[in-house]
C-alpha cells in the first residue's frame, strides 16, 4: 500500500496486442487517473520491450513493466541492456524489469534453449544483471547454469570481461514465480514479485515462504523492502453471469492447454486454490480437443475468485478484498475504458 493506505494500480496491456495497435490513449487516461504504471508481456509473438519504449515516448511519469521478459528469449546482459536503454530514454527511473521463466514448450520448442534447472538459472540471471547496472567493473559471473565470460564447448577462449558503456540506473527487478522454491528465491534476490496465482486469503501459503526468503537475504529486507503486484481481469457489466462467462475461455486455455498434461502452472495453480476437480477436467476436455465443453467446465466460483466483475457498485466492494490481501500493487488486465475508470474510483487514486 502507498503511505496515504491506497493500493497502486497498474494497467496490463499483455502479449497479444501488435506492435500497430497499442491501446495509447487507453494507457495515457490511466495515466492521468494516476496509475502507476503499464505493463506488457511475451509469449511467441509480439516482444515486451519494445512497446514500452514505443509508450515512453508518449508518456510523462507511468512507470514501464515488463510482465514478463521470458528469460529464455534474451541473455540477461541484453535484458540489462534493453531495460537501460528504455530506462534512460524515459528519462530515468521508471522501468521495471519483470522476468520469468515460461515453461518447458516455450522454452524448447520457441527459443530453442534447453529448459536446465530454472531456479539456478533465475538466480543466475538475476546476479549478472545486477552487475550490469552497478558497472563496478568487468562482469564475471561463475553460476550453475550461467557464467560469464562463457568457456563451455564451442568456446574460442578469447572471452573478455565487459563492462558496459552506458551508466546505468538501478532497475527494479520483479520475479514471476509460483512454487515454494522459487517464491523463497524471489524474496531473496529480487525487488518485487510478480505472483502467479495470487487472489485473496492467497498470502497465508506464501506468507511464510516470502519470510524465508527475507531471512536469507541476510540484511534485514522485510516487506517494507519488497514490493507484490498481482493482476486482476476487469469486466464491467450489470450482467455478472455474461462478465464471468467472458473469461472463462481464457481459463480454459490456460488451465487446459497452455503447458504439457504433465507441468502446467496454470493448471497446478487451480487445484492448490481447491478446484482441483476442475482443473482436471478441463484438461482433460482441453487436450481431447473438446474446447467448448472445457469453457462449460470453468466454475464460475473460480472466476470471480479471481477476477472482479459485475456493476461498478459490485466491484468497488469486492475491490476491498484485493486490497486487504497482502498485495500493494494491482495490475488492472482490461482494454475497456469504463473499467480503468471504475478502478481508479475503487482504489480512490483521485
Amino acid at each position: 500500500m502507498d503511505g496515504d493506505g491506497t493500493m497502486k494500480l497498474g494497467l496490463s496491456i499483455g502479449y497479444s496486442r501488435a506492435a500497430l495497435d497499442i491501446p495509447v490513449k487507453l494507457v495515457q487516461r490511466a495515466e492521468e487517473l494516476g496509475y502507476d504504471s503499464v505493463w506488457t508481456a511475451e509469449a511467441y509473438g509480439s516482444d515486451a520491450v519494445t512497446p514500452l519504449a514505443y509508450l515512453a515516448a508518449l508518456t510523462q511519469r507511468i512507470k514501464l513493466g515488463t510482465g514478463i521478459m521470458q528469460l529464455a528469449a534474451r541473455t540477461p546482459a541484453n535484458a540489462a541492456m534493453s531495460a537501460a536503454t528504455v530506462d534512460a530514454m524515459a528519462g530515468g527511473g521508471r522501468f521495471i524489469a519483470g522476468i520469468g521463466v515460461s515453461g518447458p514448450q516455450i522454452v524448447e520448442g520457441w527459443y530453442g534453449q534447453p529448459w536446465g534447472r530454472p531456479y539456478y538459472r533465475m538466480k543466475d540471471y538475476v546476479a549478472i544483471m545486477r552487475k550490469i547496472f552497478a558497472r563496478e567493473g568487468p562482469v564475471t559471473h561463475e553460476g550453475k547454469e550461467i557464467s560469464l565470460p562463457f568457456t563451455g564447448a564451442g568456446s574460442s577462449g578469447l572471452a573478455k570481461p565487459l563492462k558496459s558503456i552506458l551508466h546505468m540506473n538501478p532497475i527494479p527487478i520483479y520475479l514471476a514465480t509460483g512454487s515454494e522454491s522459487t517464491v523463497k528465491l524471489t524474496a531473496e534476490i529480487a525487488d518485487g514479485w510478480l505472483p502467479m496465482g495470487f487472489v485473496p486469503g492467497a498470502m497465508t501459503e506464501y506468507r511464510p515462504w516470502l519470510e524465508e526468503g527475507f531471512r536469507r537475504a541476510g540484511n534485514g529486507k522485510g516487506f517494507k523492502d519488497f514490493s507484490i503486484h498481482a493482476s486482476v481481469h476487469v469486466e464491467v457489466d450489470n450482467d455478472v453471469r455474461a462478465a464471468l462467462d467472458r473469461l472463462k475461455p481464457e481459463v480454459a486455455l490456460y488451465v487446459g492447454g497452455m503447458g504439457h498434461r504433465t507441468k502446467n502452472y496454470h493448471n497446478d495453480i487451480m487445484v492448490r486454490r481447491g478446484f482441483g476437480d476442475a482443473a482436471n477436467r478441463i484438461q482433460e476436455l482441453y487436450l481431447a480437443g473438446r474446447k467448448n465443453e472445457a469453457i462449460a467446465a470453468v466454475p464460475d466460483e473460480w472466476v470471480d475468485l479471481k477476477s472482479l466483475v459485475g456493476p461498478p457498485a459490485r466491484i468497488k466492494e469486492r475491490f476491498r478484498a484485493w486490497e486487504d490481501s497482502g498485495a500493494d500493487s494491482l495490475s488492472v488486465r482490461s482494454l475497456h475504458s469504463e473499467a480503468i475508470e471504475v478502478m481508479a474510483q475503487a482504489a480512490r487514486l483521485n
